[in-house]
C-alpha cells in the first residue's frame, strides 16, 4: 500500500512530518504543520486529525528517548501521572461523539494567550530548576489539572504540549526539564487518542507510517538542537509556537 503512494505525495508527507516533528519535540504544536499536510492529501478532518495522532505518536515516543537519555526527564516525578493524562485522553476522544469540541474553542484561546503573556513578562522564569517536593494538597491540584489536559487533548487538542510544559514550569521546573517531562506525557495522551481512532477506523495507514517515520528524524534533530542550545532557546521557541497557536486557531475560530 505504502508503495502505490505518489512520489510527489510522499516527499510532501515525509518533509512536513520532519518539520512537524522538530518543532512538536521540544515544545508541541507540531500540528500546525502536518494537520494542513494531511489536509492538502485530501484526507477529511477526521481522518487528517487521526492520522496526525499516528505519527505524532511516533514522534513523542521519539523525543521522549531523546530527553531520557540526556538527562532532561525526570520519571521518578512524572510516571505517577502517565496514567492520568492516558485515561483523561481516552474518555476525551470518546466525549467527541457526544459533543461538539467547538464548546471548548474559546476557553482554549483565553489560555492559551494567559500562556503566552505570562511566560513573556515572567523573563528569568525556566532558567534553573527550582522545584521542590508538592505537599499532598498541591500534588492533588496538579493531579487533576494533568487528567484535564489529557482530556482536553483527546478531547480537542491544539496547544496540549504549550499547556503541559506551563503545568511544569509552575511547579519549578526549567524549561528543559519541562520540556522532556511534557513529551512525557504528550505521548501518553497521544498513544491513548490513537488506540480510539484505531477501534473507531479512522486513520489512513499508508499517510501516517511514511510521515510517523519522518517524525523520528525530526525528534531526534529537534530534541538535540534544544538539549543543546538550552533553556534560553526553548523558551524563545515556546512564546513564539505559542502565540501561533493562538493566532491559528483564533483566525479558524473568527472564520
Amino acid at each position: 500500500m505504502l508503495f502505490d503512494l505518489d512520489p510527489s505525495l510522499l516527499i510532501i508527507l515525509i518533509i512536513f512530518g520532519f518539520l512537524a516533528a522538530f518543532i512538536d519535540s521540544v515544545v508541541g504544536g507540531g500540528g500546525l504543520i502536518a494537520l494542513p499536510a494531511l489536509l492538502f492529501t485530501g484526507l477529511t478532518p477526521a481522518a487528517a486529525v487521526a492520522t496526525n495522532k499516528l505519527a505524532g505518536t511516533i514522534g513523542s515516543l521519539t523525543s521522549t528517548i531523546m530527553f531520557y537519555r540526556s538527562g532532561k526527564l525526570d520519571l521518578t516525578s512524572v510516571y505517577k501521572l502517565f496514567p492520568l493524562v492516558f485515561i483523561g485522553s481516552m474518555i476525551g476522544a470518546w466525549t467527541v461523539h457526544l459533543m461538539n469540541p467547538e464548546v471548548l474553542k474559546p476557553l482554549m484561546l483565553v489560555m492559551l494567550a494567559a500562556v503566552a503573556i505570562y511566560t513573556i513578562f515572567k523573563k528569568d522564569w525556566g532558567s534553573i530548576s527550582t522545584y521542590k517536593k508538592l505537599s499532598i494538597r498541591h500534588f492533588i491540584i496538579f493531579m487533576i489539572l494533568i487528567f484535564a489536559i489529557g482530556f482536553y487533548d483527546g478531547f480537542l487538542g491544539p496547544g496540549t504540549g504549550s499547556f503541559l510544559m506551563f503545568a511544569f514550569l509552575m511547579i519549578g521546573f526549567d524549561f528543559l526539564k519541562a520540556a522532556g517531562n511534557a513529551k512525557f506525557l504528550n505521548f501518553g495522551s497521544n498513544i491513548a487518542a490513537l488506540l480510539m481512532f484505531m477501534y473507531l477506523g479512522q486513520i489512513n495507514y499508508a499517510y501516517g507510517l511514511p510521515m510517523g517515520l519522518a517524525q523520528i528524524a525530526g525528534a531526534i534533530c529537534g530534541s538535540k538542537f534544544a538539549i543543546k542550545q538550552g533553556s534560553g532557546y526553548v523558551r524563545v521557541l515556546f512564546i513564539a509556537v505559542t502565540f501561533l497557536l493562538l493566532a491559528k486557531n483564533t483566525y479558524d475560530y473568527l472564520h
